[in-house]
């Protein structure tokens, strides 16, 4: 192995962000107790001090999230003395109940979103020592709170507050729902404008950071500086936003300082991907492939990015419980194999595999991050019902990333090739989507995932190509895109 040192050094450096990040992290878990139990069939996470008693606040994630998503507001709520209850939607997370009903329609899935949300409230208000219930969510989840908060105050049962992140709805009037603080990203534009339409319904001559009021009426439009969609949900300013109009809400001062867990959180992947490194070079190495010649390369980027779209919504592909899931997996596996074949990719298959580095890869790109992210950031550990979908979607996956391992030359192509290969393969979902888009508009948000996995795990898998070869790298990358695309996709039945 060369440079020992230097590999040292580097797995030493990636240990260090680990602790270090971790440390941080658990920090803001110290001293809360937190336990799991169901609401029906849905999972919610109570968060709270020791004994606490005093208001609960409910909070709910947006489409494809989920409970872990939203930590950066459950526990500093409950930090600052709040009963914090986040559960998983139907379809999400660990939540064995699909979306049902129509998703582009309110009469649909919203339905039954909403009633899920009214009976994790009620769940609520049955703590002991409970003495208000207000609502925090984002995205998806702000029209579903304040449905659910409009239905409670019909009821009889108002809840106290509403916080929205990443808001839209169309259900919010001059005077429902009565208290209400609306958080954006810097950089969402559109949610902005939409922001300040509802704060102009109370009074027209307020603008963003400043309370427009109207009898029992109170309303706030925050900016979170710098962030854009999910950016907003680890933002300092939008935390501390969020429970100083909580405190308001209920005459309360929590203060103190909010660090930023997002930060830890990127420290803490940067720690997981750079310690594969150092054991990705005690691997064998492999001959270095032959460079593909220009354009072939060129032929098996483009084809298949034009041929498998237009030939694959002429059919009504829809056999798994997941929104376009069915597609995107065909889409990989005709992708896949058609540019394996151009590429003439098949003679290698076989010589190429060895089981020891794919099962490193696996150890680390499920195992690790699993660990890290399942607990700080997103659901990872699947669901049974899950499981099936994983193994389905590997059939697609799996041929897609050898392919696009072989494209890339083991790890060896020049940046460009890497660019040019992916922007391909991206543009072929957005082509299908243009192509159907009533059918298949949700693969357009399948795309930054897709980015992050690259940009993540494709560049553990570019050190073991260099080091294992292309077939073992593509059947690691593949597998673990299986299981990211199956925890994360939301499931659905009709």
């Amino acid at each position: 192995m060369r440079h020992p040192r230097r590999h040292l050094a580097t797995f030493a450096l990636a240990l260090l962000l680990i602790l270090t990040s971790v440390f941080m992290l658990e920090r803001d878990r110290a001293g809360l107790v937190i336990r799991d139990f169901s609401v029906g069939v849905t999972p919610v996470t109570l968060y709270e001090q020791p004994g606490a008693t005093g208001p609960a606040v409910v909070i709910a994630h947006g489409f494809a999230g989920s409970r872990q998503i939203m930590q950066a507001y459950s526990l500093r709520l409950a930090q600052a003395g709040y009963r914090v209850l986040a559960f998983d939607c139907e379809g999400h997370g660990r939540n064995p109940q699909p979306m049902r009903g129509d998703v582009t329609k309110i009469d649909g899935t919203t339905v039954f979103l909403v009633a899920e949300v009214r009976r994790v409230i009620a769940a609520a208000r049955a703590l002991p020592g409970v003495t208000g219930v207000s609502l925090l969510g984002h995205s998806m989840a702000t029209d579903i709170l304040v449905r659910a908060a409009n239905q409670e105050a019909a009821a009889g049962h108002p809840v106290d507050a509403v916080v929205a992140i990443s808001m839209f709805s169309q259900a919010v009037t001059a005077t429902e729902p009565p208290r209400l603080l609306v958080i954006s990203g810097e950089w969402e534009g559109g949610l902005r404008g939409f922001a300040l339409n509802y704060l102009h319904q109370v009074d027209p001559t307020k603008g963003e950071g400043e309370l427009a009021k109207a009898g029992p009426v109170a309303r706030m439009a925050v900016v979170a500086p710098h962030v854009e969609h999910v950016g907003v949900l680890y933002s300092p300013t939008a935390v501390v936003a969020a429970r100083d109009w909580l405190d308001a809400t209920y005459h309360r001062a929590s203060g103190g300082a909010v660090s930023s867990m997002g930060v830890w959180i990127l420290v803490l992947l940067i720690g997981i991907v750079l310690a594969v490194h150092p054991l990705a070079v005690l691997q064998p190495k492999r001959a270095d492939p032959a460079p593909v010649p220009v354009g072939r390369f060129l032929l098996a980027s483009i084809l298949p990015a034009v041929i498998v779209p237009v030939v694959l919504t002429r059919f009504r592909i829809d056999f798994l419980p997941v929104l376009v899931a069915d597609y995107l997996m065909v889409h990989l596996a005709c992708y896949g194999l058609l540019q394996i074949t151009l590429l003439r990719g098949w003679r290698s298959l076989r010589a190429g595999l060895s089981l020891t580095p794919v099962v490193l890869f696996l150890i680390w790109g499920l195992g690790a991050f699993g660990i890290a992210l399942d607990r700080y950031a997103a659901s990872y550990w699947p669901s049974p019902e899950r499981l099936v979908l994983i193994a389905v979607l590997a059939l697609g996956t799996v041929p897609a990333l050898i392919a696009d391992a072989q494209l890339t030359e083991a790890g060896h192509a020049k940046l460009w090739r890497r660019v040019v290969g992916r922007f391909f393969l991206f543009g072929s979902f957005a082509l299908a989507a243009a192509l159907d888009f009533d059918r298949l508009m949700f693969l357009l948000i399948a795309l930054p995932l897709l980015l992050l996995f690259f940009s993540v795990h494709g560049l553990m898998g570019r050190w073991i190509a260099r080091r294992s070869g292309a077939t073992v790298a593509g059947l690691g990358l593949g597998l673990c895109l299986a299981w990211v695309l199956g925890v994360c996709f939301p499931l659905f039945s009709p």
